[in-house]
């Protein structure tokens, strides 16, 4: 096989190729009907980004879905869009930004192969079975291409598996690394079982803060499936303005986003919500993969001492217990995560810039900061909660 006989193109939106044959690269292991292990690059869950306006005019991520097809035959699929800023990515280059357009260089747009404001390691360069290679190489070249051909600035690929990051460097592309907190499950029968694994003053802190969570005067539930309805979603569109507005100043997502995921995705979440008097004060949002359960979006409409952790942190390692799921991702930063039994996980991308001399000085920096963070994460590691022989295991 050569890459001339690799046929590249571009998709201006999902529509124009089924949902059969993009989930067949993104998630073959579901075509049994079994779950997806990672549920942000399935065509139901970009599909649902691109009808609700999440993405798309007005929104800086414009669609631009790669397609890679040999003799004909669909063998690879990307997420791609065109940039107009460098918002909800997560792994951020502002500073690159910046510097590129002081010294007179124009750095928007720029392309972007990534899930939009998800923060999920995952599958970019999504190929068919058997073709994982030459799907990659050829993805990776086309994207290249496509940037270089338009005289863009840069490609970036967030959140990429160590795999693809690994196969990327050798293409030529530069390796970035970053950092998450996440929670393993190390076999645990329940939640008791993993506060054993615990020091004795973290365990007493976790109990304490769960305690103080339950006294908020209501109930905490976990929907899922069947049992979500439309009030509930109503609540928690609430409850994401209110967050979405203090952090971003505008939210990411659309209203009519949670409405399809509820017709379509609805077996894939797991909403925590609080209620007290009737109402519902406090939920957070997680997605289901296969092994994984992703913490997204939290919010509120009252405060409550350690609800906050309850929903998002506590309530999810029970979920991930009782459905035998390996790890809660826990979602971007937040070094307060470390003392509830989330470690610090490394996260990569890859990245080029078409300037040589700026591509320079940016791989230089990105090798003092793989220093740092490895740095970093070997010594939080050893701050954590766990008991010594428990640390050893994690690791």
């Amino acid at each position: 096989m050569t890459s001339q006989e690799i046929e590249i193109t571009l998709l201006p939106s999902l529509r124009e190729i089924s949902a059969q044959d993009w989930d067949a690269c993104a998630c073959p292991e579901a075509a049994d009907g079994s779950r997806a292990i990672d549920p942000f690059t399935t065509y139901r869950f970009l599909l649902a980004l691109e009808e609700s306006g999440s993405v798309g005019p007005g929104s800086g991520w414009q669609p631009q879905y790669l397609v890679a097809r040999m003799g004909g035959v669909l063998i690879a699929v990307a997420p791609m869009y065109a940039k107009g800023h460098s918002q909800g990515e997560y792994i951020f280059d502002h500073n690159w930004a910046h510097a590129y357009e002081r010294a007179g260089g124009r750095y928007y747009p720029k392309l972007q192969v990534a899930v939009p404001f998800t923060p999920a390691t995952g599958r970019r360069f999504l190929t068919r079975p058997g073709f994982e290679d030459v799907g990659t190489h050829a993805l990776t070249q086309g994207a290249v291409q496509l940037a270089e051909n338009n005289g863009l600035s840069s490609l970036h690929i967030t959140f990429c598996t160590e795999t693809e990051a690994a196969r990327g460097a050798e293409l030529g592309l530069m390796r970035r690394t970053s950092q998450q907190y996440h929670w393993l499950n190390n076999g645990y029968a329940d939640f008791d079982a993993f506060l054993a694994s615990l020091n004795s003053r973290k365990r007493k802190n976790i109990r304490k803060e769960r305690n103080q969570a339950q006294a908020f005067g209501g109930t905490i539930t976990t929907l899922t499936g069947d049992d979500l309805r439309p009030e509930h979603w109503d609540a928690f569109w609430h409850f994401y303005q209110d967050t979405g507005a203090r952090k971003w100043g505008t939210p990411y997502l659309t209203r009519r986003f949670f409405d399809l995921v509820h017709e379509r995705m609805a077996d894939d979440v797991a909403l925590v919500l609080a209620e007290r008097d009737g109402r519902y004060i406090a939920g957070a949002l997680n997605f289901i993969g296969r092994d994984t359960l992703f913490g997204r979006y939290w919010g509120c409409a009252e405060h409550h001492p350690c609800l906050h952790f309850e929903l998002c942190y506590y309530a999810a390692i029970d979920y991930a217990i009782a459905h035998g799921l390996e790890r809660v991702e826990a979602g971007a930063q937040g070094d307060h995560k470390l003392a509830r039994g989330y470690l610090p996980t490394p996260c990569h991308s890859l990245h080029w810039v078409r300037d040589p001399g700026f591509s320079d000085a940016i791989e230089e920096y990105l090798k003092a900061e793989r220093a740092a963070i490895e740095e970093d994460i070997e010594i939080l590691t050893s701050y954590g909660p766990f008991r010594k022989n428990d640390v050893e295991e994690q690791q």
